[in-house]
């Protein structure tokens, strides 16, 4: 008898179903030479320290650090998880064959290797990893099972991530707490991800707190209802001005930006050059499991971990491909099937009509097998999601990814961006800067081919310019027409310039405004999530971020329960969309002198070193050492603190 293990319910019946294994008994379906039974995610999990020795349950200094020479993993307490262990363990040992159909990841094949491990099985092991969970999927996963030892380098990742949240979580809690607590019965809980993701947002925090607002001034003019700024100075004696002015124009002293403006108040402004620049928009990427929780937190405000619940509800109900993935780019190996997908977007038809019945273009920014490993990005299966029961919520997240896997195959955005620069003649009577003219700047922009962008909202034509059609309501809902857009603000918005001449010049009318700078922005989750992914560095280009990606803090899969956990420690607390450090978070981080503890971008070489165990690039055994040594270390430099 075969025996296959899911890690759900739900996926087990699924399987089982297509494996002819249709008999029901207590924890397992039997039927065609197949048993296939369940987990509940994880049973399993490392033993506590007093499962080691009883020396270890007091919390006590003298007794750290707390390393295990060799780490065992036990059953979690819970009725419901023991009985259906001794169901697995039962088939397990009459098996001829088991296979391992975990989620395809890191933490599925660590919590089914757990499993087995505890069950003692001895029979050969073979792996079923697929990307969604289809009938076609899994059917094809079935002919193509892998080795378990193919997979040995992922699960010495998972376990090397396991255990170093062990002996750090358990030495540094214990560390702190006992060192630095200021009223009985309270736990300053330190962890390797959790703390430098808490770091980084106490720095924010105090950014803000500390921030002195300077004042500054602008100077600008309407000439033909257009608006131009003042620009830095182009005259060879410039730097001698006494009207101080920033790279962006900025004045920071009144009375001259005064002048300024009395000096020009009368004279016509000319209008110097006119630039025209026209430019291609490729569509926005794949989603892989961050970016979709970032645009998600910006359109609907889901937290990280509503918006892992939907996306995950999806992949189970058989309409996206597996979602905690790290990538955007798909493999050559799915381009194939992609005209079979459009063609299952039924209610998006008036989208992927135009693609269908042609070669769909390739790009290198969307195919890429250099740029996947385990899996591709996140994308429709090409079920008809009409016949799915979705939430509300679900189909807002499924829309998403539709509209995102369309796009791609779209034409580029074409737009044209027109510089319009001025100048004003200076009175030298009125002025006391030595500048002779002051030049202005306006720019617009104007989409003359919206491309990709159709899928993101009706477009409408209007002399050779492309503009979004104006709704009352962008968040339309699901429900009514999927092909109205929810995402009209992804269109950019026009700005669009009158025809002007070069030499031209006329009236217009100066103003000076009164400005104050502002403090750095407080983190979303959405900001949160891609400074976590890039080991706090902030990086607007799609290339740069995915080379900082493996330095991130934490996995995809994890970052989400992260700042759960941060929530429900009350280390951080949300007001509107911002995430605040509450007192005693910002406390903690005050306590914490080890930068090693703190710092994400340490802790980001860290996940380089997990995900170089998984690429078999580093060994696991010598990251487990030099975590002894690193714990041993902290130990000691906090015992010798005497500032408590």
């Amino acid at each position: 008898m075969i025996v296959c293990i899911a890690e759900k319910p739900s996926v087990a019946k699924e399987i089982a179903k297509i494996l002819g294994a249709n008999s029901s008994h207590d924890g397992y379906m039997e039927g065609n030479g197949y048993q296939v039974t369940w987990t509940f995610g994880h049973l399993c999990t490392l033993k506590e320290p007093h499962d080691y020795t009883e020396q270890w349950k007091p919390w006590a200094l003298s007794r750290l650090p707390m390393i295990p020479q060799r780490f065992g993993i036990k059953l979690i307490d819970n009725k419901t998880y023991e009985k259906q262990f001794h169901t697995i363990e039962t088939l397990m040992k009459n098996a001829e064959e088991i296979v391992n159909c975990g989620d395809a990841g890191q933490e599925g094949e660590l919590i089914q290797r757990w499993v087995m491990q505890k069950a003692g099985a001895k029979c050969p092991v073979k792996r079923l990893w697929v990307s969604s969970l289809t009938e076609e999927a899994i059917r094809e996963g079935f002919k193509n099972l892998k080795p378990q030892n193919d997979y040995q380098s992922l699960y010495e990742a998972g376990l090397c991530r396991a255990i170093g949240d062990w002996l750090l979580g358990m030495n540094a809690t214990r560390l702190y707490t006992l060192k630095y607590r200021t009223e009985r019965g309270q736990v300053l809980s330190i962890g390797r991800v959790q703390t430098p993701t808490l770091a980084l947002i106490v720095k924010r925090q105090l950014e803000i707190q500390n921030f002195k607002p300077e004042q500054y001034w602008v100077l600008s003019t309407i000439y033909r209802n257009t608006l131009f700024t003042l620009q830095s100075n182009d005259d060879e004696d410039a730097e001698e001005s006494q009207t101080k002015k920033n790279s962006k124009g900025r004045i920071t002293n009144e009375a001259e930006g005064q002048a300024a403006l009395d000096s020009i108040r009368n004279n016509d402004f000319e209008v110097t050059s006119i630039a025209k620049k026209n430019s291609n928009e490729a569509p926005p990427r794949l989603f892989d499991l961050t970016s979709l929780q970032v645009e998600c937190n910006k359109k609907f405000s889901f937290s990280a971990d509503e918006t892992l619940k939907y996306i995950q509800s999806l992949y189970e109900k058989k309409l996206t491909t597996y979602p905690r993935v790290d990538t955007t780019f798909l493999s050559d190996d799915i381009y194939p099937k992609c005209p079979t997908i459009l063609k299952g977007l039924v209610p998006y038809s008036a989208l992927t009509a135009p693609l269908l019945g042609k070669k769909l273009p390739k790009s290198k920014k969307v195919f890429d097998n250099s740029k996947v490993t385990d899996h591709h990005a996140i994308i429709p299966t090409g079920v008809n999601p009409s016949n799915g029961d979705l939430t509300i919520n679900e189909k807002r997240v499924f829309d998403l990814v539709a509209r995102h896997f369309i796009a791609v195959f779209y034409n580029d955005c074409k737009v044209a961006t027109t510089t319009v620069s001025g100048k004003v003649e200076c009175n030298s009577e009125t002025s006391s800067s030595k500048n002779k003219k002051l030049t202005f700047k306006a720019t617009g922009k104007q989409i003359t081919e919206p491309g990709w962008r159709v899928c993101f909202g009706k477009w409408v034509e209007e002399n050779g310019s492309w503009h979004q059609e104006k709704k009352e309501n962008h968040n339309s809902n699901p429900d009514n027409d999927p092909n109205e857009s929810q995402n009209a603000d992804n269109a950019q918005e026009d700005n669009m310039l009158p025809p002007f001449e070069k030499g031209e010049h006329g009236p217009h009318n100066p103003t000076l405004a009164e400005k104050w700078t502002t403090p750095p922005k407080p983190y979303t989750e959405a900001t949160l999530l891609r400074a976590m992914e890039t080991a706090g560095r902030f990086v607007d280009n799609d290339e740069l971020r995915d080379a900082l990606k493996e330095n991130g803090i934490g996995r995809p899969s994890t970052r989400a329960a992260i700042i759960e956990t941060l929530f429900k420690r009350g280390y951080i607390q949300k007001v509107r969309k911002s995430l605040n450090a509450t007192e005693t978070g910002i406390k903690l981080i005050g306590i914490i002198q080890e930068e090693l503890l703190k710092s994400a971008e340490l802790t980001g070489q860290w996940e380089k070193k997990l995900r170089d165990i998984e690429a078999h690039r580093y060994d696991a055994h010598q990251f487990i050492d030099e975590l002894k040594i690193m714990v041993s270390q902290i130990v000691q430099d906090v015992m010798r603190d005497n500032t408590n």
